[in-house]
């Protein structure tokens, strides 16, 4: 019972990362239709009741091939402590974002994937970003300077005067717009206002990605407090009103959040041609868009818009307080939702606040790792020494359960109701041994969830000696697979050491096919990132710690033979 004990538990963790990697897949909703677009605030009054305007141009059309056209044109450069970006003429368009987290991380890949800017398309006409001059092309922040701001204004050529107004941060990474279009014509207009962020679909194989997680492989939004998420190969278009929505890979995010209820969000996917390149490319996008009926001459339309660019880093994003913490996708326990469910936020975010305060201290994550495999184990120690005392005392009574297996072997009722009478006898719940270890399955569970979905551990280094021959050596990034392999080795052999401390009870001829099990675990686990297996491992060690604690405890000394008394 011991063995099938430990080995379920160890099959539990492992069937559910396989779970986790292979079936667990956000709800994909069925495609909405895109409710009637509606009028955004205006700075003035709004005019009397006119004619219906002209049409204008589906979202998809927006994004044609000429939005998207190479324009070297002036640009501003922005300098934090925290990233890198440079804002081009061509309607405040990013054409670069580098983040300075643990390395250079370019977010947008210009001609590729990021923000286009703000873009105007009116009834009957090709849609085109607004020719703006930003002012001043440099910006520094730092310590003593907090906040900056690059002033953009121009005139589209038809009467309408753009000014945009991007706020940079030196602690977050966070980027403000604020728009305000005014109708210098004499005669209304109408027009649709977007600002789209795109990536493609499928990421060009001659442009591999600069660093893990670059590429996005979701659109995620949030509507009316419930997040969707959508993989980019299956994205149907949607347009709604909602609190922010983004493209996003597993640790990094780009998220559009309007400010104005002037906004709405739409996401969807539009076949463009880029330049050299000999058929047309997927591109998915998410986008805020605004619809502007009737803008009367002198009248001025204002919006305001935060852009979120950077690493999925749970508190920080919480800090932004419109729910951009739920991006963050720790799945579920697979548990039926007709037994209540378990979402596994409810103890990820707790692991991982403790993970991070143990690094806080140690300034390494491979340590705070280790930290806080010992504290699970310390905690669940009492429900582990319960589950060996119950596993001893059924291995005491194991030849007498398969006496009346072989005894009652054709009355299958008899033998269950002996059995059952001599567990009552001798005061032994056979679940004793099993409840325990299942109780504690979640929380490893959550361990692996948190490792998996932390980017804090993205480049952080454990025992890094240097490279040699382009190899690190050993775990210079917790979250890359170990190059030498030798971690992953080591988490097998300290299983299949536990496997081989554990009695063997039942046949054995299954003991014997059992301690294939490390084999199977090793191999799954060459490829998984560092912080995991060296969770793991740190997890099998101390299970062979506490056995042989726990053995030595339960052992009852053998009583020596008296001695005979000494003759004459």
């Amino acid at each position: 019972m011991e063995r099938r004990a430990i080995l379920a538990a160890l099959l539990m963790a492992g069937l559910l990362m396989v779970y986790q990697f292979l079936f667990v897949k956000p709800a994909e909703p069925p495609p909405q239709q895109r409710p009637p677009a509606q009028t955004p605030p205006t700075a003035q009054a709004p005019a009397a009741p006119s004619p219906a305007p002209a049409r204008l141009p589906s979202l998809p059309q927006t994004l044609g091939k000429e939005a998207v056209s190479s324009d070297p044109g002036r640009h501003a450069v922005v300098e934090t402590p925290l990233y890198k970006a440079a804002v081009a003429s061509r309607g405040g368009e990013l054409r670069r974002w580098d983040l300075n987290y643990r390395g250079i991380k370019p977010m947008v890949v210009e001609g590729l994937a990021g923000f286009r800017g703000l873009t105007i398309a009116r009834p009957g006409a090709p849609p085109a970003p607004a020719p703006l001059i930003p002012s001043p092309e440099s910006l520094t922040l730092g310590k003593d300077t907090a906040q900056g701001e690059i002033h953009l204004m121009g005139e589209d050529g038809a009467g309408l005067r753009v000014t945009q107004v991007s706020r940079f941060h030196a602690n977050t990474y966070v980027l403000e717009a604020e728009i305000r279009i005014e109708n210098r014509q004499s005669t209304p207009q109408t027009l649709e206002i977007l600002l789209p962020w795109s990536a493609p679909v499928e990421w060009p194989k001659d442009r591999p990605e600069q660093f893990q997680g670059q590429q996005p492989t979701r659109a995620v939004r949030m509507a009316g407090g419930a997040v969707v998420r959508q993989e980019l190969a299956s994205l149907p278009s949607w347009t709604g009103t909602g609190q922010w929505a983004g493209l996003e890979s597993e640790w990094y995010l780009a998220a559009l959040i309007p400010r104005t209820a002037g906004f709405q969000l739409a996401e969807g996917r539009v076949a463009e041609t880029r330049p050299g390149a000999d058929k047309p490319a997927d591109i998915a996008y998410v986008a805020a868009r605004a619809v502007v009926s009737e803008l009367q001459p002198g009248q001025t339309w204002e919006g305001r818009l935060s852009l979120y660019i950077g690493p999925k880093e749970h508190e920080r994003l919480k800090q932004l307080g419109v729910g951009l913490e739920k991006s963050i996708y720790f799945g579920g326990f697979p548990i039926p939702q007709s037994y209540g469910g378990l979402p596994m936020e409810w103890l990820v975010v707790p692991i991982l606040w403790v993970m991070h305060l143990f690094y806080s201290y140690t300034g390494n994550y491979g340590v705070a790792i280790i930290l806080l495999t010992v504290i699970t184990k310390v905690l669940f120690f009492p429900l582990t020494l319960k589950s060996m005392q119950s596993m001893k005392a059924m291995q005491k009574l194991q030849p007498q359960i398969n006496a009346l297996r072989s005894k009652y072997k054709s009355d299958p009722q008899r033998m269950q109701k002996e059995t059952m009478q001599l567990y009552k006898a001798h005061k032994v719940n056979p679940l004793g041994g099993c409840l325990p270890m299942v109780v504690q399955v979640p929380i490893f569970y959550a361990l692996y969830v948190a490792l998996s979905v932390s980017v804090e551990i993205q480049n952080a280094p454990f025992i890094c000696v240097g490279r040699i021959f382009g190899v690190d050596l050993w775990i210079c990034d917790l979250a890359a697979a170990d190059p030498t392999y030798v971690l992953p080795l080591l988490m097998g052999a300290s299983m299949f050491v536990q496997q081989k401390m554990t009695p063997v009870m039942g046949d054995p001829r299954q003991a014997k096919m059992m301690l294939f099990m490390p084999v199977i675990f090793t191999f799954m686990f060459l490829n998984l990132p560092s912080g995991l297996v060296l969770y793991w491992t740190v997890s099998n060690v101390l299970q062979i710690a506490q056995q042989k604690y726990m053995e030595r405890g339960i052992k009852k000394p053998e009583k020596l033979p008296a001695r005979a008394p000494k003759k004459a």
